[in-house]
């Protein structure tokens, strides 16, 4: 009925100074350098960034943030950037608007139209 595996019995070991300690405590021996050959393949940015993630070390939570807000921070800037290039275009058809009124009316084409409205409004 028990189909659980059996627990892990702590190795305890005597150290040569007569403490007690557990063996799985215990520094590893140095083995030299530790070489880590990583491939990675070409593959979307975030699954590249995922696999570079796991192989930090970094947890799952923190992977599945940089998929989840990574597509959400792309989507926030495209949608600024339309808003800005949307403004920049208003801007420019609008200052374009006002150059045109003011050349229009500072010139002697200007002045002349002036003159006409005016001569038009005192006939009636």
């Amino acid at each position: 009925m028990n189909h659980l595996p059996e627990p892990a019995r702590p190795t305890v070991v005597q150290l040569p100074d007569g403490t007690h300690v557990y063996a799985d405590q215990l520094p590893a021996t140095y083995a030299g350098p530790q070489v880590v050959h990583q491939h990675i393949h070409q593959a979307a940015p975030d699954k590249t960034v995922q696999r570079i993630a796991l192989g930090s070390g970094v947890g799952a939570g923190a992977v599945a943030a940089g998929v989840y807000f990574g597509p959400l921070l792309v989507a926030a800037l495209t949608a600024m950037a339309a808003n800005l290039a949307f403004l920049a275009v208003l801007a420019l058809v609008l200052g374009w608007g006002v150059h045109t009124v003011v050349r229009s009316v500072g010139s002697d084409a200007g002045a002349a139209a002036v003159k006409n409205v005016r001569k038009a409004r005192r006939r009636r």
